[in-house]
Formats: C-alpha cells, sequence, structure tokens
C-alpha cells in the first residue's frame, strides 16, 4: 500500500493481507485455542508458586495454603482446591483433563476467530446469510410486468381511422 494511501485513509494497517488472513479458517484458530488452553495451564500454576518442588514461598499458592491451614485447623486437607492446584503443578493435568481443556480452548478459538473475522470483514462483502444466493437471482418481490394497457396503441388507432 502506498504511503499516499494510507495518509488518504483509503486502506487499513494490515493493506493487502487483510483478506488473505480472513480468507483461511477457523480451524487453524481452533487449534492454537486448544494449544494455548492447554500450554498456559503449567506457566500460570508455576507463576502462582505451584511448582513440582512445592509451593514456592511468598507466593500467591503460598498464601492460599496459609489460609487453607488456618480454616482446617493447621492442615490442608485432602481433595481441597490448593492440594489439587499442587498436585496439578508438580505432576501435570491428566489426559483426560487436558482433552476437555484443549476442547473449551478450541471452542474459545473458534468463537474468536468468528469475532475478529466479522469485526474486520469490509462492508458490504458478502455474509454467510448471503452466500445462498446464486448470481443473477432475482430478489424476491413483484416481477417485471407490465401493467395492462387500457388504451389502444398507434397502430390500432390506425386502423380504426383507416377504416372508415
Amino acid at each position: 500500500m502506498s504511503a499516499k494511501a494510507i495518509e488518504s485513509g483509503e486502506g487499513d494497517a494490515l493493506g493487502p493481507f487483510l483478506p488473505e488472513l480472513l480468507s483461511e479458517g477457523k480451524t487453524a484458530a481452533a487449534v492454537i485455542g486448544g494449544a494455548l488452553a492447554v500450554g498456559s495451564v503449567p506457566v500460570v500454576l508455576g507463576a502462582m508458586g505451584f511448582t513440582g518442588a512445592g509451593i514456592a514461598a511468598s507466593s500467591i499458592a503460598a498464601k492460599m495454603m496459609s489460609a487453607a491451614a488456618v480454616a482446617n485447623g493447621g492442615g490442608v486437607a485432602a481433595g481441597s482446591l490448593v492440594a489439587t492446584l499442587q498436585s496439578v503443578g508438580a505432576a501435570g493435568l491428566s489426559t483426560s483433563s487436558n482433552i476437555l481443556l484443549g476442547s473449551a480452548g478450541a471452542k474459545i478459538g473458534a468463537s474468536c476467530w468468528d469475532a475478529i473475522k466479522k469485526a474486520f470483514s469490509p462492508s458490504g462483502s458478502s455474509t454467510e446469510e448471503e452466500s445462498d444466493s446464486h448470481a443473477g437471482d432475482d430478489p424476491p418481490g413483484p416481477q417485471d410486468v407490465s401493467p395492462p394497457n387500457d388504451k389502444p396503441s398507434a397502430s390500432q388507432n390506425a386502423s380504426k381511422n383507416h377504416k372508415k
């Protein structure tokens, strides 16, 4: 895109790449969403302090563990949120949990793709609803039908005048 087009506001920042980006399917967005969901769990838990070596000192996890211990009279109950998060932080998620989390991430990724595509599609372009129409189809409504003509045509007038 030329600098002149950018200055005049004729284009957008992505220029010729926007239609190419929007033409891709939402499969890639779903795969990316699923991978991000599964891959972000260990990162987030590690950042909170739930590590493979145990709960990190002075972390959010340590504060959660302290609160849980105070609430339970000095110990953390098995199956509690803190115990579960520490287990996942140390050993990771089970295969079935990864599948469920990946499926949810894929759904969110595909939904985000639809929203982005809708937001950046040029106005006046065809939508999914319009894709059912075919080129050359007449729009619904009255057809081109000539109204009845009550007056005789010029040739009919001429023939009537000729017979007299």
